[in-house]
This record gives structure tokens, C-alpha cells and sequence, in this order.
């Protein structure tokens, strides 16, 4: 079981609903893993494309058992169906305004959307109409929330694929749109073998022209991918970035007790930091967890002790107790099954988290967004004044 113990659900789904009402912020979701099932299926018919099924709750039971099964590979079929149905303007338009539209039902207030539109070019898109036309979808989604007094900015990161050679095209295209939408730039793609330091030209041009960067690191690949992302990618946070927590020691020794006049022995643990860790720590280099990906994915399968990874084993309250700028993320919510207001309730049960904790991860991803700081400040007194009353 990827997610919490059966005699946890209730109380977890009891908090899921309480968090969904309260604003949220999500800075780490991938517009081609979180379409409707309903829109998918639609959309399929339409181009003729043929699916997996043609229900959308069986569909989405589908992709969630697909990422639950301990198969990446399985775990990645989903993405050929919704890109598959995201190649025109009309259809990412349509995409962009139903995610704003999903992101506000759930509480939150404040999302970057990551795509890479060098994947929607199938039907003679050009890079810069598809991003025109998630643009046009994402403000006619805020436009719909306002219409119902409801609250939500939502601001474009441009991604590009490692295992491709675009990657100073797509830098471009993200400059021109800096002021459209866009408010940064992400590398996404196979970890391994495609490090960022084969991109470092297009992070040099991104950081002369002081346009920030999330880097995936730290996800299927460890520490030395980390600190490339850092110096080489020059990034301001880290797409999920958890696998930090193996530059991180932890002792606890025989030689290492003490008496307590209460509980009698004490285990002592000494932590360490290795230097990529104390860096991310130190400098509060924000890590874009997503708890439930993480598990699908094997992410996190490294700090079990055997097997695949339960919530319990993931490295998030570690990370989060020693200081590191943490926050909670939702990756593909199609893809795996979930909401944002359902993962702050898997962790709150598992790691016995209240909304006190639960609302530090929300202003640890606000402040560290790529919103402009009069933005961000408005936004945080929202947000404190909801979780604070």
C-alpha cells in the first residue's frame, strides 16, 4: 500500500474535507497529468484516439491503479493518452480552463501549472500558439472562479524535455511569454543520464535574463543530480528534490543514551549533513514534495528498509523537522488519483501533522513562488487570516 492504513482513512478523509475550504497553494502539477477523465474521453472520441475504456471512473481507476502498481513504465501510459488529445488550441484551451476550475474546487489559491509544449506540436501547433492558447484557457478559468467569488491566480511554468535538443528554443519561447503568463522555466524528462549540465547554456541564458528555474532533481536520481541542478541549473527550487535526504546521515548508537528522570533511556540521534544538503537547508532551497508520487514512482522506495515505500518510510517529516523548506505537492492529480487537500491529509494523519504544520507548507510555497513579492504578500494575508481562524 502506497498510501495510509486502512484503520486511517476515516480520519484522513474527515481532514481532507476540512482542508478542502481553507486556501491552498500548489506549485509542482503537470497540466498533461491532470485532465477530467470525463473531458479525456471526450476529447478521444472526438479524434478518434481509442482508450483504455470509455468510462471515465473506470479510466481514472485505470491510471490509478496503472501508478500504483510499482511500474513506471505503467505508471507513464497515461501521458500518452492526454497528450494525445492536447494537440490543438481549441483543446488546450478547453484543458487550461478546466484545471484553473478543478484547482479552485479544491481550495487553492494560488498554482504554477507545468507543461512542455514541444509535446502538443502533433497537429502544426508552434510553440508560441501553444502557449497562447494554455494562456487563454487558464484566464478564462480564473475569469469563471471570480464570476463565482472565488479566489485563484495561476501562472505558467514552460518545461522542457531533457531527452530532447530544445531546450535553448524552449528558453525563448518562455522569455517572450515572461510577461504573457509565464512566470518561469522547468526541465522535466528522464533524470538519469540527462543531468542539467548538458542544458547550461539555456540556464545561463535564463539567469541573464533573470528568469527563475525549477529543476526535477532528486526524483529518480540522487544527490549529485541535486547539486547539478544547483549549479549547473542555477535552481531556485527543486521539482521534488526528496532524494536530498540521502546526503543525510542519521546515527543512533548504544553509546549514544541517556537517563531521563521520566522515561529512563533515551536514544540520542546525532543528524548530519552532507554539503548538498546543508546547501539546500541552509539557503532554504524549496523542495516540491509530492507524497503520492513519490511512492508510485519508487522516489522514495530508497529510504525503506525493504521493498516498496509507505508514507511512513518517505523522507518529507525528516526533511521538514531539520529545517529544510518543504512543501506538498500533487504531481498529476489524473494520473495518481488524488487531490491537494487529499495528500495534506495522508501526511497530517501519517505524520501527525495540525493545521499549524499543514499551513507552514502552504507559506513555504508561496514565498517561495515565482509571484511577484506585492502578490505574494497579499496573497499570504489570505492565507494566514483562513488557517488562523
Amino acid at each position: 500500500m502506497t498510501s495510509i492504513e486502512a484503520e486511517d482513512r476515516t480520519a484522513a478523509a474527515k481532514i481532507e474535507e476540512q482542508l478542502r475550504n481553507l486556501p491552498k497553494v500548489s506549485l509542482h502539477d503537470h497540466l498533461d497529468g491532470s485532465l477530467r477523465p470525463a473531458t479525456l474521453v471526450e476529447l478521444a472520441a472526438e479524434i478518434g484516439h481509442e482508450l483504455p475504456t470509455q468510462d471515465p471512473d473506470e479510466l481514472a481507476e485505470t491510471f490509478s491503479r496503472n501508478a500504483n502498481s510499482g511500474s513506471l513504465e505503467k505508471y507513464l501510459e497515461a501521458f500518452a493518452h492526454t497528450t494525445a488529445v492536447m494537440q490543438t488550441a481549441a483543446n488546450l484551451r478547453r484543458v487550461a480552463k478546466e484545471y484553473v476550475e478543478d484547482l479552485a474546487a479544491d481550495g487553492i489559491v494560488y498554482a504554477e501549472v507545468r507543461w512542455a509544449p514541444e509535446q502538443h506540436q502533433a497537429e502544426g501547433l508552434s510553440l508560441d500558439e501553444a502557449v497562447e492558447a494554455v494562456q487563454t484557457g487558464l484566464e478564462e478559468g480564473m475569469s469563471s472562479v471570480e464570476a463565482q467569488d472565488g479566489i485563484i491566480v495561476v501562472g505558467q511554468l514552460i518545461s522542457a524535455m531533457r531527452q530532447s535538443d530544445r531546450a535553448d528554443e524552449v528558453v525563448e519561447v518562455a522569455l517572450r511569454h515572461r510577461d504573457k503568463g509565464v512566470l518561469g522555466f522547468d526541465i522535466a524528462g528522464p533524470e538519469a543520464g540527462f543531468p542539467p549540465s548538458k542544458f547550461a547554456g539555456a540556464f545561463t541564458r535564463l539567469a541573464e535574463e533573470m528568469l527563475p528555474a525549477t529543476v526535477h532533481a532528486g526524483e529518480a536520481d540522487g544527490v549529485e543530480s541535486v547539486r547539478d541542478a544547483l549549479v549547473s541549473g542555477r535552481a531556485q527550487r527543486l521539482g521534488h528534490g526528496i532524494r536530498v535526504a540521502e546526503d543525510i546521515t542519521v546515527t543512533v548508537g548504544e553509546s549514544s543514551r541517556s537517563k531521563t528522570a521520566e522515561d529512563g533511556e533515551e536514544e540520542l540521534v546525532e543528524v548530519e549533513l552532507g554539503p548538498v544538503a546543508r546547501w539546500v537547508r541552509d539557503r532554504q532551497i524549496h523542495l516540491e514534495a509530492s507524497p503520492t508520487s513519490n511512492l508510485q514512482t519508487g522516489a522514495a522506495d530508497g529510504f525503506s528498509e525493504g521493498g516498496r515505500a509507505a508514507l511512513a518510510d518517505h523522507p518529507f517529516d525528516m526533511l521538514y523537522q531539520l529545517g529544510f523548506n518543504i512543501g506538498v505537492n500533487t504531481d498529476n492529480r489524473l494520473v495518481s488519483g488524488v487531490t491537494l487537500s487529499y495528500e495534506l491529509a495522508q501526511i497530517a494523519v501519517t505524520f501527525d501533522y495540525g493545521l499549524a504544520e499543514l499551513a507552514d507548507f502552504q507559506i513555504n510555497a508561496l514565498e517561495s513562488s515565482f509571484l511577484g513579492y506585492e502578490e505574494r504578500e497579499a496573497l499570504a494575508g489570505v492565507i494566514l487570516e483562513a488557517w488562523n481562524a
